[in-house]
């Protein structure tokens, strides 16, 4: 992964694909890199973008690449954004790379999309350092909360309200950790990252100077053939290191009436947004409750399918799903408009997607979670973390999962070296 990255490193467009090989049957390579942009669509407002994304993908002469923002949810249903974006990403941006790399188990293809030689291209990855420079010393950044502490406890309670009331069944609450003027290497930051974290859905992200350092364990939408699927996660677990524990907790977690409660709501959400593009009676929910493990943590994991009607554009499959339920609540709508309300930061490429669309227009996106956001021209760097808040939720326990969810990413900040 170095050299790959190495490699892409002086380009101003490229996104890293990173399975870290776990063993799920959905997974179609272990890395894949694209490489520089042909062709671009870039967006700053909301109004039309899946329509332009439609007309982008019916462009293309290679696979496509590309991310999300939360934000577009205003171009799926009638709702605004306006609290402080403080990176001020672009709310759509997809290419066409000139040269794209899959890596499965030990064989390496790769595609030149702008006539540079495949052996040539080779050549310049494996010249690439195999190991990247260590800061000599670390200089922990300073990390400020958008939302003090005890804000955030008022700002469950009101959720928990909320729910009293029935405006809502389940929300997703949120909270940004920000600083300003800091230099890191964005590179070195997401080797560190998915190697403390190393998920199914890494992603490593750049846009000119602005950087996606991505650790999601969680996958939004995919396509293959006619058959869509969508796995939420609603539940979580610290790891322990005793073994004998570790199992206690897993058992715990699938039997916890609340997590369950959260997970099942979510897979009925999720079940809705797919009927909007589904043949009627196809959706089926897969697995219902998984325990999966990771470096931290054990996350509930469902899983559900339907089959993508013949009339409707795959686009609009994705379009309709926006954003993963398991980042809003129930009901969606209302949810999104609460968490408007109640937070303080705008979410951004936090709670979107990345991901790729094929030329047969299958397509893979995460959810965009467990991330750094990083402006190397603006000195800036965020990220945000949050869970869902039910009913008979404590917001002391709310506010330490959102700790253990950041953890990863605190512990890559307090190794930083200003450059």
């Amino acid at each position: 992964m170095q050299q790959l990255l190495g490699y892409a490193a002086s380009q101003d467009v490229f996104c890293l694909f990173n399975s870290n090989r776990h063993q799920q049957p959905h997974s179609s390579f272990d890395l894949q890199l694209a490489i520089g942009a042909r062709r671009e669509l870039l967006m700053y407002d909301h109004q039309g973008a899946f329509e332009a994304l439609k007309e982008f993908n019916r462009q293309k002469t290679s696979p496509a690449v590309g991310y999300l923002a939360y934000d577009l949810k205003n171009d799926v249903e009638r709702l605004s954004s306006g609290n402080e974006d403080r990176m001020r990403f672009p709310l759509l941006h997809f290419f066409e790379p000139c040269t794209l790399i899959e890596w499965k188990e030990n064989e390496v293809l790769i595609r030149s999309f702008d006539g540079n030689s495949e052996e040539k291209i080779w050549q310049e990855i494996t010249a690439q350092p195999l190991e990247q420079a260590q800061p000599s010393a670390a200089i922990p950044i300073s990390l400020n909360a958008q939302i003090p502490r005890e804000a955030y406890l008022e700002k469950v309670r009101e959720v928990i309200r909320h729910i009293e009331e029935g405006n809502v069944y389940e929300m997703n609450l949120c909270q940004e950790f920000y600083a300003d003027e800091v230099s890191i290497d964005p590179l070195l930051c997401y080797t560190q990252l998915n190697a403390l974290s190393p998920m199914p859905f890494s992603a490593c992200y750049k846009y000119q100077q602005q950087y996606i350092l991505c650790a999601s364990p969680e996958r939004f939408i995919r396509k293959q053939g006619d058959t869509l699927l969508s796995q939420p996660i609603k539940g979580t677990a610290k790891r322990s290191e005793d073994p004998i524990q570790d199992e206690q907790i897993k058992y715990k977690l699938q039997n916890d009436l609340k997590e369950r409660a959260e997970n099942v709501m979510i897979v009925d959400l999720v079940r809705n947004d797919l009927a909007r593009s589904a043949v009627t009676g196809t959706i089926r929910v897969n697995e219902l409750f998984g325990i999966y493990s990771f470096a931290h943590l054990h996350q509930m994991i469902s899983s559900v399918s339907a089959r993508l009607r013949p009339d409707a554009h795959p686009i609009d499959a994705i379009r309709y799903a926006f954003p993963m339920g398991s980042m809003t609540g129930a009901p969606k709508v209302r949810a999104m408009q609460l968490i408007e309300e109640l937070e303080e930061s705008k979410r951004g490429v936090y709670s979107g997607a990345i991901g790729y669309i094929t030329e047969k227009d299958d397509f893979d996106f995460n959810v965009v979670i467990r991330s750094i956001f990083y402006d190397a021209g603006h000195k800036r760097l965020s990220f945000q973390v949050g869970g869902a808040i039910t009913y008979d939720s404590i917001p002391e326990k709310e506010y330490e999962e959102c700790m253990l969810k950041a953890k990863a990413i605190t512990e890559v900040l307090q190794n930083q070296q200003a450059k």
